[in-house]
């Protein structure tokens, strides 16, 4: 079986483009080679975007490959396949990995017990936690403090190159 999704990555330092590109090659199995161009929000760093067709799971293990590394910033998507919810990872230097199921239109869904909780410890905080923290709970439910960072790297992107991938076996 194979899904499809998307790497973005919204900004990479030059020095970094070949290893996200051979981190991406040994996960998809096949010789990756991105359309980088310059990422304006950030002068001196490189954009790119890949589709590709892979085994479900793919997404986390690029991301799990590409976490970490000193000024990337990326996100990558997994569209839903028999058995498994569709899914966005995004990462920044700033907040780490941030990650959710999606729906088809892209936003963000939050589990049930994730907003009872959220709903329960803003009713009743627990000791050294403010009271009326909903609001907040949610945004970091939703991934607010990482759209905030990506959207001028997002915007930034329009009308970039996209290749596709397919992965082998």
């Amino acid at each position: 079986m194979s899904v499809h999704g998307v790497l973005h990555v919204h900004s990479a330092p030059s020095a970094l483009c070949p290893h996200i590109e051979w981190a991406v090659a040994g996960i998809v199995g096949v010789p990756v080679n991105l359309p980088w161009v310059s990422q304006p929000a950030s002068p001196g760093s490189l954009r790119a975007e890949v589709s590709w067709a892979a085994r479900p799971g793919t997404a986390g293990a690029i991301t799990s490959a590409l976490a970490g590394w000193n000024r990337l910033r990326f996100e990558v998507t997994e569209e839903a396949s028999p058995g498994c919810d569709a899914v966005r990872y995004s990462y920044t230097p700033t907040h780490g990995t941030f990650s959710c199921v999606t729906a088809a239109n892209g936003d963000v869904l939050i589990p049930e017990d994730r907003l009872r909780a959220a709903m329960t410890l803003a009713a009743c905080p627990a000791p050294g936690r403010p009271a009326g923290s909903l609001e907040a709970d949610l945004a970091r439910l939703i991934g607010q403090a990482w759209d905030d960072e990506l959207e001028p790297f997002r915007c930034a992107a329009d009308g970039a190159p996209v290749r596709w991938l397919h992965a082998t076996g």
